[in-house]
């Protein structure tokens, strides 16, 4: 297959197009290279890619106009693959104009190249567990109406999805939507939970935690993540039929642990305890997050496999490879 892969530096876009290249496939990865956090971070994951049979990267914003055109160059893609976003929760209150031009105008621009796209089988784009606020009853279905996020990222990947619906529903574009839960591990994000505690304990800083350490998150390794992205790329989008051709999927470790369990984790796994700094949390936080994965496991087989304890294990082996401390 040739697939068109947007945010292939990101975290999940990193591991989705070396897993996807391993497998055969080519890949054109597009990334603006943004600021939002270490942009050295993006450029040694990519670092990983350059050179790989298949491989194609195109440094662009998805949210200018005509991007996406020039970045193919005339190739025909079967996939794409859309993972850029303007990430994280609490930046929202301080740059909300960043995620209406990634998540909306971005997101807008990758379907309207989508469905113009002469043969192309299946778009696949990522959504998140921030949709569904704290309204909705747990383990979260994909039944649920999702409309009260209580953050403007959860809002704009919300909107995102109704606006692929209905593209589908007037165009007959199809397109899974994936609603990740709280993804981890090896070159992961360094604004998420998981990197700011293991980076505290091994400098010697306190942990700034929030809701006495007792929000609780589906925390879902990379690499079932990965798994479950490959399977729905490689499987053919069967139409129901009086359907529109648009599906969503919840994809989380359906196992949710409290922060306090993940310090714990990173204090095994480090072998140094943690300085817990008990703060108040900035709004647009969820209480819980709790993946109901029936409709993803009868689908295309998903099982997530890796418990959290596991995970950081792996996590904190690779982070003090790249960090040297």
């Amino acid at each position: 297959m040739n697939i068109l892969l947007t945010g292939s530096a990101g975290f999940i876009g990193f591991h989705a197009t070396t897993a996807l290249l391993a497998r055969g496939h080519r890949v054109t990865g597009i990334d603006e290279l943004n600021a939002y956090y270490d942009p050295a971070l993006k450029r040694a994951r990519l670092a990983q890619l350059e050179g790989r049979n298949g491989f194609r990267f195109v440094k662009a914003d998805i949210s200018t106009d005509n991007t996406l055109d020039d970045a193919a160059n005339g190739e025909h893609y079967d996939v794409i693959l859309h993972l850029a976003a303007q990430a994280g929760v609490r930046y929202a209150l301080k740059e909300p104009k960043t995620y209406t031009r990634s998540n909306l105008v971005g997101h807008h621009n990758v379907l309207e190249f989508a469905r113009h796209h002469e043969g192309l089988q299946h778009l696949v784009y990522a959504s998140s567990s921030s949709v569904y606020g704290n309204d909705s009853v747990a383990p979260f279905s994909e039944e649920e109406r999702a409309d009260h996020p209580v953050s403007y990222y959860g809002a704009t990947k919300r909107a995102g999805e109704l606006l692929s619906y209905s593209y589908a529903e007037l165009f007959g574009l199809k397109q899974t939507a994936l609603r990740f839960f709280t993804v981890y591990g090896d070159w992961g994000r360094p604004d998420m939970a998981y990197w700011l505690f293991t980076d505290a304990i091994f400098r010697g800083q306190s942990l700034p935690v929030f809701g006495q350490g007792k929000l609780r998150r589906d925390f879902t390794h990379i690499d079932d993540i990965v798994a479950a992205l490959v399977r729905i790329v490689e499987t053919p989008f069967i139409e129901i039929p009086g359907q529109a051709p648009h599906r969503v999927f919840n994809l989380g470790n359906s196992h949710p642990e409290t922060v306090l369990d993940l310090i714990r984790h990173i204090e095994a796994a480090t072998g140094r305890k943690a300085v817990i700094e008990w703060t108040d949390g900035p709004q647009g936080d969820v209480r819980e997050t709790y993946a109901d994965i029936s409709r993803a496991k009868q689908a295309f087989g998903f099982a997530p496999r890796i418990p959290l304890a596991d995970g950081i294990e792996r996590f904190v082996h690779w982070y003090r490879q790249y960090t040297g401390l």
